[in-house]
């Protein structure tokens, strides 16, 4: 199994927009970066849902359940979307501040390459932020 951090902009679209639908694919993704983990993403994978921008925090916690295929809010066949579902919401957001301020995740992609919208999280890291998250 493989972790990941997914991006979205919560006033566009947020981890309750997400509930609602119970399950959307992943789309308008247009980095290659991103496309490339969205390509390595496996049915059963788990994803930390970040709300981007104002919030700059962990969220809730997805589940992949279809691989990646055409992203259907395009013509260019280059880009791909993943399906997922909401798994369960943090009781407590976990805060970019506290995700760069705790050693341990030192070395997460969060905190070296915060643009990117799709990228890879360590078990270790995944973990530690589901703890931070838990009452």
């Amino acid at each position: 199994m493989n972790y990941w951090l997914i991006k979205s902009e919560p006033n566009t679209y947020s981890w309750d927009d997400f509930v609602k639908l119970g399950r959307d694919h992943w789309d308008g993704v247009r980095n290659y970066a991103a496309r490339k983990h969205m390509r390595e993403m496996e049915e059963g994978d788990m994803a930390l849902f970040y709300h981007s921008v104002n919030d700059k925090c962990v969220v809730g916690v997805a589940k992949v359940v279809r691989e990646h295929y055409p992203d259907p809010t395009t013509d260019d066949d280059r880009w791909v979307v993943v399906d997922l579902m909401p798994e369960f919401k943090l009781d407590n957001p976990v805060t970019l501040e506290q995700i760069k301020n705790d050693s341990r995740l030192s070395e997460m992609v969060l905190v070296n390459n915060s643009r990117l919208s799709v990228q890879p999280v360590k078990r270790e890291e995944f973990d530690l932020i589901l703890s931070l998250g838990q009452k």
